[in-house]
């Protein structure tokens, strides 16, 4: 059974309090329980400094096809490290679109999720039945949760098209009322203020978000069938109705995704912009070359990273994680993140289950004194975690990492697998 793993999305949204953390965080899938997990400590006030923006930033959409824009820049929540893009939706089969900006780039999740204030009006989404009622989705991660409708889309980005795509909208008027189940998870990130961002753009290592578990069983905190009193009831979910990666649903450059993103100096940068580019093998853009290839977990995607005389079998690469997040007895602590008198070198080794590795230098510098600058771009912001090792955005930095869905035929064979 394929359900949510709460320590993938334990940090980057337990950080969502502060102005100092990431967005969406990973929701990776795996067969381990969906309970939430504590949150950590919150940050330090020295997590957000003063932001001049009045609206959110805005990435541009891509006129060559498989490339999209995406960036870190300043915004009007002062989140750092919060990779962004812009998404285009539009009703089914017509020319009637919107594209909304300020969408988190998500390697840790599955399938697109938009806040329904960000949506126009005259935008409309055809929603997906349960039976003879709508169907919502409950998005839970580590501390908090999100939820709202599921309704079609046909989904636009950088030449590529996602045709009647499931997405989740969420705090969609006609599901007004949480289920009790899905309220009891934490902060409710049914705002841009308490989201960070307009919606979430999840291209991680698998299809859709809850798979052949939500098939067979209505699972808790998944899917509802909700009535027009707005009363809701946990329901299975067909395979094609669930919120999908909309890399998955692309006609080509379907099995997977690359984030490139330039270095940044040590002490940070103000902004990166880089490229999301779909598709792996099947254009000269994204070609592996000599990148090693980390094979996860078939059910969770997860590999495995040695570091500082631990081993944290869940580890995984994700981009919707704004730090580096591991468990050290010997870094300073400020809050949630780590405050070292001066920057701390050592080295960490990932393995996937192919048997490859590779072997990182690991830098971790002082977050409050990161903080205390204008920048919004940094290589080595970590924080605390237990259990498990996440490659946040930091590791993007100065790479090409290569995410490939599961299943899914590339030249270094099927999905999932990452590789860098």
């Amino acid at each position: 059974m394929r359900t949510r793993s709460p320590l993938v999305i334990l940090i980057a949204l337990a950080c969502l309090a502060t102005a100092g953390c990431g967005g969406g965080g990973g929701s990776a899938n795996t067969s381990t329980s969906s309970s939430p997990a504590a949150a950590p400590a919150s940050a330090t006030p020295a997590a957000s400094s003063p932001v001049a923006a009045s609206s959110p930033p805005v990435v541009p959409q891509s006129t060559v096809p498989n490339v999209q824009p995406v960036a870190v820049q300043m915004n009007v929540t002062g989140t750092r490290n919060m990779l962004t893009t812009s998404v285009t939706v539009c009703t089914p089969g017509t020319s009637n679109c919107a594209t909304i900006d300020n969408v988190q780039v998500d390697t840790g999740s599955q399938g697109l999720r938009i806040l329904a204030s960000a949506l126009p009006a005259g935008v409309t989404l055809p929603a997906i039945a349960s039976g003879t009622r709508t169907s919502g989705e409950c998005a839970v991660f580590g501390s908090g949760y999100a939820w709202g409708a599921v309704r079609r889309a046909d989904v636009r980005m950088a030449g590529e098209v996602a045709v009647s795509l499931p997405v989740q909208v969420i705090a969609d008027a006609s599901v007004p009322t949480v289920p009790a189940g899905c309220s009891a998870s934490g902060l409710a990130m049914q705002s841009a203020s308490a989201l960070r961002a307009n919606g979430i753009l999840g291209v991680g290592v698998f299809s859709a978000d809850c798979g052949g578990g939500c098939v067979g069983s209505a699972l808790p905190r998944w899917y509802y069938a909700c009535d027009a009193t707005g009363a809701c009831q946990a329901t299975a979910q067909a395979l094609a109705d669930q919120v999908t990666n909309p890399v998955s649903s692309f006609a080509f450059d379907n099995n997977g995704a690359v984030i490139d993103l330039p270095a940044v100096p040590d002490t940070g940068a103000s902004a990166a912009s880089g490229s999301l580019v779909f598709g792996i093998g099947t254009q000269a853009d994204n070609g592996l070359g000599s990148a090693t290839v980390l094979k996860g977990n078939s059910s969770t995607g997860y590999i495995t990273t040695a570091s500082n005389g631990s081993v944290y079998a869940q580890s995984f690469v994700d981009s919707g994680s704004n730090g580096l997040f591991f468990s050290s007895t010997t870094l300073t602590r400020c809050g949630i993140w780590y405050c070292p008198g001066s920057t701390q070198v050592s080295s960490a080794t990932m393995t996937g289950i192919n048997g490859a590795s590779v072997t990182l230098s690991l830098e971790v510098a002082n977050a409050q004194t990161l903080f205390a600058t204008p920048n919004y771009a940094f290589n080595d912001l970590a924080g605390a975690m237990t259990s498990a090792f996440d490659w946040g955005l930091p590791f993007f930095f100065g790479r090409r990492i290569y995410t490939a869905i599961e299943t899914r035929v590339t030249p270094a064979g099927t999905g999932p697998y990452y590789a860098f």
